[in-house]
């Protein structure tokens, strides 16, 4: 069967995403992705000429498939020494297909991880008969970290070394969250509290290497005794104990 709509989205890949952020923006209950993924989170060492992730189609429908690697910028122009492979290729109900990820020869940081995503785009097969049926393409993208080899421990290991303190800007606490190791930490949890006193910081976003992060945090002031009790997501996709780290008071 010929994939018509996958044609059209391969020649035009803007639409493609544009028609997937759409869909996912939907309140219906068709708007999940049918494939799914081996990984949560790819991390690929410097030192290994490739790393995989497992696609499968549980569904009972036909998909046609894309594969591509870019930045956070999400733009088709930033260059990427990552490759995937197969990049296109066509996965029947219940069947799952290997992705390999290809290094090509690089200039990235030795010092840090750098940051990527892995896009897998779904391209349902068009029916017969269906008419003027939408059909949409759906898009999963994972963080992709390359990390030289070189590199001593795992975000897991590094983030009883983040740094806290808080400071009051127009009656608001910030909470700055320093990150020293070379990779990058993703909360699970973020939570500040003293005997007085407790909040928790809504969606963290991820610290960089080498970086910090400004959180705004109602209804906290700064105390002698503010803690911070924090847990991250490591290499595999899971949480990691709670920690607790003192949180210093700045002006």
């Amino acid at each position: 069967m010929p994939f018509s709509l996958y044609r059209a989205l391969r020649a035009h890949p803007a639409v493609a995403a544009c028609a997937a952020v759409v869909m996912l923006g939907m309140p219906t209950a068709d708007s999940h992705a049918a494939l799914t993924l081996s990984n949560t989170r790819i991390i690929h060492q410097s030192d290994n000429r490739s790393t995989s992730v497992v696609v499968r189609n549980p569904s009972q429908q036909t998909y046609a498939v894309q594969a591509w690697i870019n930045t956070e910028a999400d733009d088709n122009v930033s260059v990427v020494p990552l490759l995937p492979a197969p990049a296109l290729f066509r996965l029947e109900p219940g069947n799952e297909q290997l992705l390999q990820i290809n290094a090509l020869p690089n200039t990235l940081a030795e010092d840090r991880e750098s940051l990527f995503f892995l896009n897998v785009q779904e391209i349902p097969q068009a029916v017969p008969g269906q008419g003027n049926a939408l059909n949409i393409a759906l898009r999963t993208r994972l963080k992709l970290f390359y990390r030289p080899h070189q590199l001593k421990g795992t975000p897991a290991t590094e983030a009883k070394n983040l740094q806290f303190s808080l400071r009051m800007v127009a009656g608001e606490a910030h909470l700055r969250v320093h990150n020293p190791s070379p990779f990058h930490i993703t909360f699970s949890q973020l939570n500040l509290a003293d005997p007085q006193q407790s909040a928790r910081v809504k969606n963290p976003a991820m610290l960089a290497p080498f970086s910090g992060e400004d959180y705004v945090v109602k209804g906290i002031q700064p105390s002698s005794q503010l803690q911070a009790e924090f847990g991250v997501i490591n290499d595999f996709g899971g949480f990691t104990p709670l920690l607790k780290q003192p949180v210093a008071a700045t002006r």
